[in-house]
């Protein structure tokens, strides 16, 4: 959808903004006219450092390297299915 987000190091750094001592989410939903051209800029940061780059920050999980028990056991099923076949063309 193409909005862009921050992730801020604490909430009470968002708590600054609005005046309270914590808050966890914030949303801007105007911007004064004299502030336009800085709020510009930070959302063109905020999206080239967080929106752009998901896919890079995004957890890989395993390398698609088994363990000797799986490997084992995939490799049983393979000799099953390999004598079936085999049976099969017979």
């Amino acid at each position: 959808m193409e909005i862009p987000y921050a992730i801020v190091k604490g909430k009470a750094r968002l708590g600054a903004i609005v005046h309270k001592k914590t808050a966890s989410a914030l949303c801007l939903t105007s911007v004064k006219n004299e502030d336009k051209m800085d709020f510009s800029k930070i959302v063109e940061a905020v999206k080239a450092n967080f929106n752009d780059k998901f896919d890079e920050h995004r957890k890989k999980w395993g390398g698609g390297i088994m363990g000797s028990k799986s490997q084992a056991k995939t490799k049983a099923k393979e000799r099953v299915l390999a004598k079936e076949a085999a049976q099969r063309l017979n």
